[in-house]
């Protein structure tokens, strides 16, 4: 009987959270070695560490009971094959030291519960910025942070649009809509004391806030002129990585695509000094962080498996690169 409410919650994320990529130069693809979907053989994901992932904006782990998990079937993926897996909730809407400070919290939950001296951190979005503050902090206590689509060497200029109407009536209506959205998925979710705040998040991921952001924590970030993929792998005793996408519309069947089709174009507008492809919101320059593990054919929904394993049918499964993932943090004794 909740047929109708639960589609609309599911269009009204699907408008909101971070999607989208356009054609562009610069890119690469790469193709973990597994490439069947299958179940992963015992032991194959059991990492030394627990693997914490961190949503990004407007996230959470799981609404109406299973309806819509997050990291669609990822979490299960990776616990069939060893590890231990635990899902972050953070604010939806926030800054990223907020988030952060957040995440620090729970991951000191991680160690005492799992009795293990670190965790490996992997991030979507704004959980990229996130990660990294956490990682920053508490560099002791954190064996790898991986952004995935993460929001790192360049801010979003899309948010530092929506930024100027602070104060003004369309902002009134932006910031009622979008903090409204993220404590009913708040509810939905069960996500407790997680304060949300529109034009904190907004102002976070702007340009501007990127750039203050990243003065402070500069960890693992390549160059800022796209030049280059790769940053430094290991700084501070933490080993950084990520991955993204490049492409907008994947398959017909997945109502984001056609938004993620305007917002991807966008990109290039707003930006003319970015001309890498992007997943519709994140470039492929503005996601680099430590060693660049691939780009692949997918947005940015499509990169967490959302929704419902909606992507393209002619790319490796997101669920498999983040299984291959845990075996090359295994493989490296994290």
């Amino acid at each position: 009987m909740f047929t109708g409410r639960k589609w609309a919650v599911a269009v009204g994320l699907s408008l909101v959270l971070f999607a989208g990529v356009a054609p562009g130069g610069g890119q690469v693809w790469a193709a973990p070695a597994n490439t069947a979907i299958g179940t992963p053989t015992a032991g194959y994901t059991a990492t030394k560490y627990p693997i914490v992932l961190v949503h990004g904006m407007l996230g959470f782990d799981s609404i109406l009971n299973g309806f819509i998990d997050y990291w669609y079937k990822i979490v299960p993926d990776l616990r069939a094959g060893g590890a231990q897996v635990y899902v972050a909730e953070v604010s939806g809407l926030n800054t990223s030291e907020e988030r952060g400070e957040q995440l620090v919290r729970q991951i000191e939950y991680v160690l005492a519960a799992t009795g293990a001296e670190k965790v490996n951190l992997i991030g979507h979005s704004h959980g990229g910025p996130t990660i990294r503050y956490a990682a920053a902090v508490m560099p002791d206590r954190v064996a790898s942070a991986t952004a995935v689509a993460g929001l790192n060497t360049r801010g979003q200029p899309l948010t530092g649009i929506a930024t100027n109407f602070k104060g003004k009536p369309l902002g009134n209506v932006i910031k009622g809509g979008l903090e409204g959205l993220a404590k009913l998925i708040d509810f939905l979710s069960g996500k407790q004391n997680a304060p949300e705040d529109a034009f904190k998040s907004l102002e976070a991921l702007s340009v501007e806030g990127m750039t203050a952001f990243n003065a402070k924590f500069p960890q693992g970030l390549p160059p800022a002129d796209c030049k280059v993929l790769d940053g430094p792998e290991l700084v501070d005793g933490v080993r950084y990585y990520s991955w993204t996408g490049n492409a907008i519309f994947t398959t017909y069947v997945d109502p984001l695509d056609y938004v993620f089709a305007l917002t991807g174009p966008a990109m290039w507008l707003l930006d003319p000094e970015d001309r890498t492809a992007n997943d519709g919101l994140i470039s492929i320059c503005a996601s680099r962080l430590g060693r660049q593990l691939g780009v692949y054919r997918q947005n940015h929904l499509d990169e967490v498996n959302n929704f419902w394993g909606l992507v393209s049918p002619n790319d490796v499964s997101p669920v498999v690169i983040y299984r291959e993932h845990a075996n090359r943090l295994k493989k490296l004794g994290l």
